[in-house]
């Protein structure tokens, strides 16, 4: 399975998105790929890989 997860936490209060992350973290132990959009820099600094977008090219992966 693949979740596409767009800003999951943008509009959230901090301890709703902690709660959150949480579940999509649990999500990826179960054999599920998660790809990510956030501009929260400690949202994606959790993540196993990187890619950083600027006007639709990839500038930097991890």
């Amino acid at each position: 399975a693949v979740l596409l997860a767009d800003e999951p936490t943008g509009n959230l209060d901090q301890t709703t998105g902690r709660e959150v992350i949480k579940l999509l973290e649990a999500l990826t132990e179960q054999h599920v790929a998660l790809i990510l959009v956030t501009h929260d820099p400690a949202i994606g600094g959790r993540a196993k890989r990187q890619l950083q977008m600027v006007d639709g090219q990839i500038i930097s992966q991890t």
